[in-house]
């Protein structure tokens, strides 16, 4: 029975570390990591997101701390009414996800 409980503690903690894990930043945080060159300008990132979408919209946009990495991620719109979901690495400019929303 002790294994039993140690076993759903695990698990319970693992979760909770898991969730711990990403985090949304704020507005100030996120200006303080371009200043300090951290991350690229949210311009830089949204250039590199239209650059292989031309003509979207970028509808929504989120910086989140990944497990200590900094991902962009955005909504788009394209030309021709899709929807886009798109993950880069804020501080590369890396393209981690670009798929269609179904």
């Amino acid at each position: 029975m002790n294994r039993l409980i140690s076993l759903a503690t695990l698990v319970t903690l693992a979760g909770v570390v898991t969730i711990a894990q990403a985090r949304d930043l704020g507005p100030d945080e996120a200006k303080r990591l371009q200043d300090a060159g951290t991350i690229k300008s949210f311009e830089q990132l949204d250039e590199a997101i239209l650059a292989q979408h031309p003509g979207a919209r970028i509808e929504e946009t989120e910086l989140e701390d990944e497990y200590g990495r900094y991902i962009y991620q955005v909504d788009l719109r394209d030309a021709q009414g899709q929807q886009w979901d798109l993950e880069l690495d804020a501080s590369t400019g890396e393209i981690l996800k670009n798929h269609q929303d179904d």
